[in-house]
């Protein structure tokens, strides 16, 4: 990618001001995801505010368009394995359908990778789907065992 390119999307930390920047839409590329007041979405931002440390939501914007392109969050497990050692859990990773194929996913999960490093987790684990397990070897994850999942509709 060259350097102006790069310039154009840089990761930063979720702002308030994302959500009238189509982070929620983008949330809705990956998963379901209803409409957020702003009522709402201020409180869950003050509410993962507060847990600055423990939960981070990272997003790159577009600076052309002033649009989100792509998110991913981070958050931290204290554990008392491990010499009471912590886990970085990788989650809502997407990109949006018309921005890939430029690394920004790539650029996304070193990120958020990074981030579990230098709090000194001693690993960053994360689910995904068959189709992407490809993808996440490329940026140096491994397969380790299986998920399993309750759902409490």
């Amino acid at each position: 990618m060259a350097n102006s390119e790069e310039h154009n999307f840089q990761v930063r930390k979720l702002e308030l001001s994302d959500k009238g920047k189509g982070f929620i839409e983008l949330l809705q590329q990956l998963t379901v995801c209803d409409s957020v007041s702003d009522k709402d979405f201020e409180d869950r931002f003050k509410e993962l505010s507060a847990r600055a440390e423990d939960h981070q939501v990272f997003v790159i914007e577009d600076h052309r368009s002033g649009k989100i392109v792509a998110t991913g969050s981070v958050f931290i497990e204290r554990k008392f394995i491990r010499n009471c050692g912590k886990v970085g859990h990788i989650e809502d990773v997407v990109v949006d359908a018309n921005a890939r194929g430029m690394q920004l996913g790539k650029k996304m999960i070193d990120s958020l990778t990074d981030y579990a490093r230098s709090l000194g987790c001693y690993k960053v684990i994360l689910d995904c789907s068959v189709e992407n397990k490809a993808f996440y070897e490329k940026c140096g994850y491994v397969q380790k065992e299986i998920q399993m999942v309750k759902y409490f509709i």
